[in-house]
């Protein structure tokens, strides 16, 4: 397919090493499942390949964007702490990178498009459930401000994947800042590729964090690439998970080749929302032991920029412990970089202008009435917001969401503390605390459907989930918690 605008290649021209070209696999019956006009638009891309027969059977992998040059990106990994030396885009190809109108360069990629040279004996592909869900997940997570990778396409492939069943199969065409990950510095710091590690570490760096850079350097001019981009990091992974925790989010499997250094959410498997809160609330099933629990996120991120500063420890200073003093100086920044960033999304979703060390005490008791009494996390607070606005006569939330009496006895001193709040801080809590989430069971009759070829509920929910701090016609059913026998217990990676 062939249009004036042209896809670039700078990371492809990084080196063999960095990205092996890769072929997709052609499928047999490529059809539509989804397509973003939205995210279309914003990225400018061109009309000419935009939803349409060609473009389709071109995602699909039976053709070829012109200019496009596919390739698979080598990376390493700790996967549940246990660090796994070769593990690369076993089922997604990168097609190159496009250049939005704004100047801004994004990572386009075939996921579940065949196998590559790192799939380790897999087919390469992808079932039509997580590319469903992907889909569904990031684009919501975006609509709620939360750094992620997009989706801009999904499409069944008409070829049965195998599991644990035979399942239909199905590619994404996932959008990211880059796929470049704490796994791909591993890769190259654990096979000693120095020189690759360096040039690494500089095209990142330049790439996602110039203007980091140069005022460092302007500032220092013996300050490193990597010295500036593991700061940048850690205050991208900060900002990154205290967004996830105000919202309770779960990712489910932190690994370190599931982290961008660009501060993306990536690999949505087997993620999920919380409904009723619980600070060691788990779906994921693989995670057995609890590691990535909802209340263990912060920590494990920290633990994962350990890991990339230990990697960076050559290119930060030849003096090894000079370089130890400037890296450890740096994630220790991580817990006081998450917390202020969190305290103020909790501000924001209270009704504070801002927090006070007298507040921890009582939002604590918040969370642990949450807990204590089973209650809702995405009600509960929108449940404050309107309480604090007074228009829960002019909502349904009333039929939603019951406080039980220990609420509304914490809610006499909440009220107390935001008499010192001004009327502002009543709108702010308006855009922290959204009315809908992609709730997993919802998230799950979507993956029902689109297996058996329906299409239909995915894409209400993608058009719903666009505005989630908005009350809308139907939110009976779209800002309701799940009943008992629609809850998801568990969830999984499912690729």
């Amino acid at each position: 397919m062939s249009t004036s605008q042209h896809f670039e290649h700078s990371f492809h021209a990084l080196g063999s090493e960095y990205v092996t070209p890769t072929a997709a696999t052609p499928v047999s019956a490529p059809k539509w499942l989804a397509w973003n006009n939205r995210l279309a638009e914003q990225l400018g891309w061109p009309e000419a390949w935009g939803h349409n027969e060609q473009t389709l059977i071109t995602l699909a992998g039976n053709g070829q964007f012109e200019g496009s040059q596919p390739g698979s990106a080598a990376y390493a990994g700790h996967q549940f702490g246990n660090y796994n030396p070769q593990l690369g885009d076993g089922r997604a190809i990168l097609l190159g990178e496009w250049r939005r109108p704004d100047g801004q360069l994004f990572d386009i990629q075939l996921k579940g498009a065949g196998p590559t040279p790192y799939s380790r004996g897999g087919d390469g592909r992808s079932p039509v459930g997580p590319v469903v869900r992907e889909y569904l997940m990031s684009e919501a997570m975006h609509s709620l401000g939360v750094p992620t990778t997009r989706a801009l396409a999904a499409v069944a492939t008409g070829d049965p994947v195998y599991r644990q069943q035979l399942e239909p199969g199905a590619i994404l065409t996932r959008v990211a800042k880059s796929h470049i990950r704490i796994g791909t510095v591993q890769f190259f710091a654990m096979t000693r590729q120095g020189k690759g590690l360096k040039e690494l570490v500089s095209y990142v760096t330049q790439r996602h964090y110039g203007a980091a850079l140069q005022k460092a350097q302007a500032l220092n001019p013996q300050a490193t690439h990597a010295q500036v981009l593991l700061n940048e990091v850690t205050r991208a992974l900060a900002n990154l998970v205290a967004h996830w925790q105000s919202l309770g989010f779960i990712h489910g499997v932190l690994n370190t080749d599931n982290m961008l250094l660009c501060g993306e959410t990536v690999d949505y498997g087997p993620c999920a929302f919380m409904d009723t809160f619980a600070a060691g609330q788990v779906f994921s099933s693989i995670d057995t032991g609890g590691r990535y629990a909802f209340g263990n996120q912060p920590g494990i991120v920290h633990w994962n920029l350990s890991v990339l500063a230990q990697c960076l420890l050559p290119l930060i200073d030849e003096d090894q412990e000079k370089a130890v003093a400037v890296a450890q100086k740096s994630v220790d920044q991580f817990p006081t970089l998450f917390t202020d960033i969190y305290s103020a999304r909790l501000a924001a979703k209270f009704g504070l202008d801002a927090m006070r060390d007298s507040d921890h005490a009582l939002i604590e008791s918040f969370f642990s009435q949450l807990e204590e009494d089973k209650l809702d996390f995405t009600l509960a607070f929108r449940w404050l917001t309107e309480v604090a606005n007074g228009n829960m006569d002019a909502t349904i939330l009333e039929s939603l969401f019951t406080p039980s009496s220990g609420l509304l006895n914490w809610q006499t001193q909440w009220s107390n503390r935001r008499l010192q709040a001004t009327s502002a801080s009543c709108e702010h809590m308006k855009t922290a605390n959204p009315v809908v989430i992609p709730r997993n069971h919802w998230v799950a009759q979507a993956i029902g459907m689109a297996e058996a070829g329906d299409n239909e509920l995915m894409e209400t929910l993608q058009s719903r989930w666009q505005d989630p701090f908005n009350w809308h016609a139907g939110d009976e059913q779209f800002a309701a918690a799940p009943k008992r026998e629609e809850q998801v217990h568990r969830t999984f990676c499912g690729t």
